[in-house]
């Protein structure tokens, strides 16, 4: 079981475009998937039109186990959603026992899925740090714009300092572009800067495209709602390049 965080400390890279739709893909080639939103604004259920009766509030203050937080999203894919309840569930978090692990307590025995993907909250918080070591590899979606880049420096950081004193080895698997604009002189400069700071790790990126800024207005993946789309065509090849390649 692969448990992936999908992760930028700055917020608008994609981040909850590419975790919905990598997951929804990887669940139409038939791989059992699970979605984790540890991100309080729960964008991932919305993004879906999912609305759970139990979320990861409830999963965190013991009220519930994993198994009764979990709703079907699609076929093949389920997910523990959020919401803004999270908010006082991370205060409760702040004085618990080895806080940091409490969502790796949690889901201690999940099992089933090939793939669990975290859809992580865009800031430097205890939530963040939860997901990030309950994974075991890292997504990291960057946005063509120059202030993404200092997102980028600050999770490096923080994952360096995570793995020493927690004795982890997370690192990152792989770093996405999104929001690419060939035209724009922009998009090459961070593009080009990525691989430079990340010459073996950077897939090929994703396109700017309509179809992925729509397709959660209408509670659907870009598969759903354009399958011909170059946002769907880019989230297909990039699945290839994360999970096949």
């Amino acid at each position: 079981m692969r448990k992936i965080s999908v992760i930028n400390y700055k917020g608008g890279t994609g981040k909850t475009s590419t975790v919905v739709n990598l997951a929804h893909g990887l669940a139409l080639r038939g791989q059992k998937v699970l979605i984790i939103d540890t991100d309080p604004q729960g964008s991932s259920g919305h993004h879906l039109g999912i609305n759970a009766k139990y979320s990861l509030y409830d999963l965190i203050l013991q009220e519930k186990s994993f198994s009764e937080c979990i709703v079907k999203a699609r076929q093949n894919l389920d997910m523990i959603c959020s919401n803004e309840r999270l908010f006082p569930a991370e205060i409760s978090m702040m004085k618990m026992k080895n806080r940091e692990l409490v969502l790796s307590n949690r889901l201690e025995n999940l099992y089933g899925y090939d793939v669990v993907l975290i859809d992580c909250p865009p800031s430097m918080n205890i939530l963040s740090q939860n997901s990030l070591l309950y994974s075991e590899e890292v997504l990291l979606p960057v946005s063509m714009e120059y202030l993404s880049l200092i997102g980028v420096k600050q999770l490096l950081q923080n994952i360096k300092i995570i793995n020493k004193i927690f004795k982890k080895e997370i690192s990152i698997s792989f770093v996405i572009p999104t929001f690419f604009d060939a035209r724009n002189r922009k998009s090459k400069f961070v593009l080009d800067s990525l691989n430079r700071v990340f010459p073996t790790h950077v897939t090929t990126p994703i396109r700017a495209n309509v179809s992925i800024s729509e397709a959660p207005g209408f509670k659907q993946s870009v598969f759903e709602f354009d399958p011909n789309s170059n946002g769907a065509k880019d989230y297909h090849r990039l699945i290839e390049e994360v999970f096949y390649g």
